[in-house]
Formats: C-alpha cells, structure tokens, sequence
C-alpha cells in the first residue's frame, strides 16, 4: 500500500503563501494543566493577532476532540494519537502561510517533541501554562478534578496521570499571578522579537 503513496508537490509553496498574507508561519503550542488557563489565553492572542490583520487559526482541545479526534479515549496510547493528529493539522496550517494556536493539555514532553520536530528552527513555539496545581483545582469551571479526586474519572492529568512540565519552553506564564491582558502582551513582544510579527 505504501509504495503506491506518492508525495506531490504543490506548485505554490508556503512561503509564497506567508508572503500573501504579510505574515510568517508559525504554531504557539499551548501546554499546561486542566484550568491552567491554555482556552483563555490562546483565545485572548487570536483575538489580539486578528485585532492587527493578521491570518490565524486557534486548535482547542475540547473542539478537536469533538470531530477529528472524537474516537480517540484518553488512555497514554490515545493522547499519543491525539497530539500526532493535531500536530499534522497545525503543520498544514502553517503551510497555508497561517499563525497557529494550539491548546492541548499535552502532558508527555515526547509527544510535544514530535510535534517540534515537524516545524521549521523557530517555528515551534512552546508556551507553558505554569500555573499552580492548587490554582487549577480552585477554578475547575467543569468539576473535572473534583470527580478525578471521587475516582469518578480516571487518568486525568494531574491527579492520577502525570504531566511532564517542559524543560526549556519559549516561553512560561503563570495565570495565578499574570492577567490576561499581561500574558498576551507577553506573547506579542515574543513573536515581535523574533519577526514573526510586524510592530
């Protein structure tokens, strides 16, 4: 089967398509507990990038795992699979020349590094969502932990599966101690510094 795949080039490659649209590609790929505020911040940088003019498409993980991912479980097998889909999708983004936001729990730092290795030097943004267990637990907005701590759910991150923090992520926030407003700015003055945004 695999010898009848053939790859085929496209006559527009993605940095004519980048050029299109006056951007550079890349992935910010949001890492972090449940409730350590990935939805939020992501949202808040697409709206802020889209504010500016320019061309983005956010991937949330509830959202995937309503279509694309919806016949994948939460066993470390289907999280494995779940992040190699997604990671697929968000490189085909950035071929169309697309700023791309992912919001994944993520845990298993091989996983992620999989995802990297997908990416041009550079266009991977790592973004750790270092906000504190305790805090993730206060907000819980969907009661998941508290029925991950009745034994109500199990493997769930955090509480009774692991999450591996990244070593050297581009970048950390902590949403127990940043606003909203703070981490954003954060994140713009990143992708400033790195030209993949025009001032």
């Amino acid at each position: 089967m695999e010898n009848n795949i053939v790859w085929h080039d496209h006559k527009v490659v993605r940095s004519e398509r980048a050029e299109n649209k006056s951007q550079k590609p890349c992935l910010l790929w949001f890492t972090g507990l449940s409730g350590s505020g990935k939805s939020t911040i992501a949202n808040a940088l697409d709206v802020a990038l889209h504010n500016r003019g320019y061309h983005t498409f956010l991937l949330d993980g509830d959202n995937v795992r309503h279509g694309l991912c919806k016949d994948l479980g939460f066993s470390d097998e289907d999280r494995v699979e779940n992040i190699r889909r997604v990671g697929e999708v968000s490189k085909l983004f950035t071929d169309a020349g697309l700023i791309v936001m992912s919001a994944f729990i993520s845990p298993f730092n091989s996983d992620r590094r999989m995802v990297r290795k997908l990416f041009p030097a550079g266009e991977f943004i790592e973004v750790y969502m270092d906000t504190p267990l305790a805090t993730c637990e206060e907000r819980d907005s969907k009661g998941l932990y508290q029925k991950a701590r009745a034994g109500e759910i199990t493997d769930f991150t955090g509480i009774d599966s692991p999450y591996e923090a990244p070593a050297k992520p581009e970048i950390s926030l902590d949403t127990s101690c940043s606003s909203v407003e703070d981490c954003v700015e954060s994140l713009i003055n990143y992708l400033l510094e790195r030209k993949l945004i025009a001032s």
